[in-house]
């Protein structure tokens, strides 16, 4: 942290700027340190951590205030990634001590989070050394995932994401920790207990289309919840918050690296696969 100055937290998003979501989160965050806002103009899910060639990477001063007091806010034409990128290098002044993304309309679970903006944003941030949070709320209705639906209450999240984003600005993890998944179940209240979860080795979105659909015509795939109790960890993410209906913390690291024995691997395939021509 820049000596004398107050924390710089970055907050962005995969929902887009308008999203509820982030409006919930720049509250509880405004005054653990300077907020300031870079997300994505449109919505932006499924983005993962993409940079796009065909993103224009507009820049907009969006006018944005938090109980009355205006907060630095930015529109991006970019994908979540994007937006983590174009604030360090066109935007920021300095490096930020946090980068908060979401909180997002939706869970994100398991061996396809890759897929998430929310994830991507925050593994951005990690790739250049600054921690960071991906918060998320469970949704109950699949059909919340397409619209802003004003019923969706985020106070809660937006609780859990003040303690998290608390800590990581007390640098109380691990150095290998590069980023922290909250997941926050639908029904929580600021009382629902939290416990580290892995992730679950399991898609947890189903994908699916109908089955008479014409290839030569433009069709989306649908996307279903397709996981059984059975098949799930105990302590994996999906488990704690779908049917222990806790709060999930997942460490991530950047570093995809099996942890493997390198040398022992190396002397497997050389012995039993490994032919050199």
């Amino acid at each position: 942290m820049t000596e004398n100055k107050r924390p710089l937290i970055l907050l962005t998003n995969d929902d887009g700027i308008g999203s509820p979501g982030i409006q919930a989160a720049a509250e509880v965050l405004c005054d653990l340190g300077e907020l300031i806002i870079v997300a994505p103009r449109e919505q932006s899910s499924a983005t993962g951590r993409s940079h796009p060639l065909t993103s224009d990477g507009k820049i907009e001063k969006i006018a944005y205030e938090i109980e009355g007091c205006p907060v630095r806010a930015y529109a991006v034409g970019g994908t979540p990634a994007q937006c983590v990128v174009r604030a360090l290098v066109q935007v920021l002044d300095r490096k930020p001590d946090l980068v908060v993304s979401g909180i997002n309309y939706g869970e994100n679970f398991g061996v396809g989070i890759t897929i998430s903006g929310t994830i991507g944003a925050a593994l951005e941030a990690a790739s250049y050394g600054i921690p960071a949070l991906a918060s998320s709320l469970q949704l109950l209705n699949m059909a919340d995932f397409e619209t802003f639906n004003p019923e969706i209450d985020f106070r809660t999240a937006a609780v859990f994401t003040r303690q998290f984003a608390q800590v990581l600005l007390n640098h109380t993890q691990p150095e290998i920790v590069d980023v922290l998944k909250l997941e926050v179940p639908a029904n929580a209240t600021p009382e629902t207990p939290w416990r580290m979860t892995r992730l679950a080795r399991h898609n947890y979105y189903e994908p699916f289309t109908n089955v008479d659909a014409d290839w030569n015509q433009p069709e989306r795939l649908s996307y279903r919840i397709g996981v059984k109790q059975e098949e799930i960890c105990p302590d994996s993410d999906i488990h704690t918050v779908i049917y222990d209906q806790h709060v999930s913390v997942t460490p991530l690291t950047i570093d995809l690296t099996a942890p493997v024995d390198l040398k022992e691997l190396e002397n497997t395939i050389r012995k039993n696969g490994y032919k050199r021509k």
